[in-house]
């Protein structure tokens, strides 16, 4: 889950390993709970530990990682009702940010969200969750910043720091799943017709019918019936079971 992670310059290190790992972040390339080891992520980036961990630091200084017992560094893990309630912010400003994009759309911009679409359902098919997890932050994103409130898509930035590790739960024990049609045809469909109101419709829809499973995944994970599991080669995986354990911090 390391091996995508790699800086090409040794210039301002730490801002080039900072923002790998916050894209990482919010594109769900980490487990939430999974424990970070800096020599590791220094190894696989090619760098120094060094510009490593100052830009784990500076991640934990934004909420996405967490420090436990002073020194172990982990991937922020939220409990059912904690996603619950990050979701009803996220109601909020996702549906604000796509109302103010919906009349900004350009053809150019939803071509771009066409591919990011295909490219995600083929993913799906495929079974590369990684690029599916991916290409579903980019296409989010995409309409977000389109919007142009830099502050709010800033805002936005943080808490998918926290929201976007959830995303490596999705697959394939709780993948999204779209009673009629995919939300993100709907949302495409909005902008075309720059309609703001059905635009926020559909982004507020798809918020809740992509992560519908999710949510019950988390209710096993919070009982002890399901649990994020770290092996000693430092595989992480999602176990079932009584025998489920919590994965290690040490």
């Amino acid at each position: 889950m390391l091996k995508g992670l790699k800086v090409s310059s040794r210039d301002n290190l730490t801002s080039r390993v900072y923002d790998q790992l916050r894209i990482g972040l919010m594109s769900g390339s980490f487990w939430p709970g999974q424990r970070l080891r800096v020599r590791e992520v220094a190894m696989a980036m090619g760098v120094s530990d060094t510009p490593v961990r100052e830009a784990m630091m500076q991640l934990v200084r934004e909420g996405g990682l967490e420090m436990r017992s002073g020194q172990t560094i982990n991937v922020v893990k939220l409990s059912r009702d904690r996603y619950l309630e990050l979701r009803e912010i996220r109601f909020l400003l996702e549906g604000l940010a796509t109302e103010k994009a919906a009349p900004l759309a350009t053809p150019a911009m939803i071509a771009e969200l066409e591919l990011r679409h295909a490219q995600l359902i083929e993913a799906e098919q495929t079974g590369d969750y990684e690029a599916a997890t991916l290409t579903n932050y980019q296409f989010h994103f995409l309409v977000y910043r389109a919007s142009g409130i830099e502050d709010l898509i800033s805002i936005l930035e943080s808490i998918w720091l926290r929201h976007g590790p959830m995303l490596k739960l999705l697959y394939p024990h709780a993948p999204p799943a779209y009673p009629v049609r995919h939300q993100h045809l709907n949302l495409l469909d909005a902008l075309r017709s720059k309609d703001a109101v059905l635009a926020r419709h559909a982004i507020l829809a798809d918020i809740i019918e992509g992560g519908s499973a999710m949510i019950e995944l988390l209710a096993q994970i919070d009982d002890g019936r399901a649990a994020i599991v770290e092996d000693a080669q430092g595989v992480v995986q999602l176990q079932f079971g009584p025998r489920a354990r919590k994965v290690s911090a040490a």
